[in-house]
């Protein structure tokens, strides 16, 4: 006897599909793409997590948190601060949306 086994489409937003609100999905998705940027920097650079931590100015800890995408740990503004620690400039575009409820994101350069 075969189970059958239902197929729910995605929103689009992992966090909202794991029962985040919209705005804490968007939050946690911004979060997501800030610390992507972090851990391709760091692995571009080829840092140890010694020198990581001190560049960003965390313990090992940190660095293992991030490189284990526990990006929910930090807040944006941390997040941020991390890439201007790493010699990266964060600009932020505000556009109109048109007749949309805007959204945010990261675009890396």
């Amino acid at each position: 006897m075969s189970e059958v086994i239902q197929i729910e489409e995605s929103s689009g937003n992992i966090f909202k599909d794991l029962g985040f609100s919209d705005e804490e999905a968007e939050q946690e998705t911004l979060k997501a793409e800030l610390g992507v940027e972090i851990l391709r920097i760091l692995e571009e650079r080829g840092l140890t997590p010694a020198e990581a931590a001190q560049i960003l100015g965390v313990t090992s800890t940190e660095i293992s948190r991030l490189e284990h995408a526990k990006f929910s740990y930090y807040g944006i503004d941390q997040l941020m601060r991390f890439l201007n620690r790493l010699n990266h400039d964060i600009e932020i575009r505000i556009t109109p949306s048109g007749n949309r409820e805007g959204h945010r994101q990261v675009v890396a350069v």
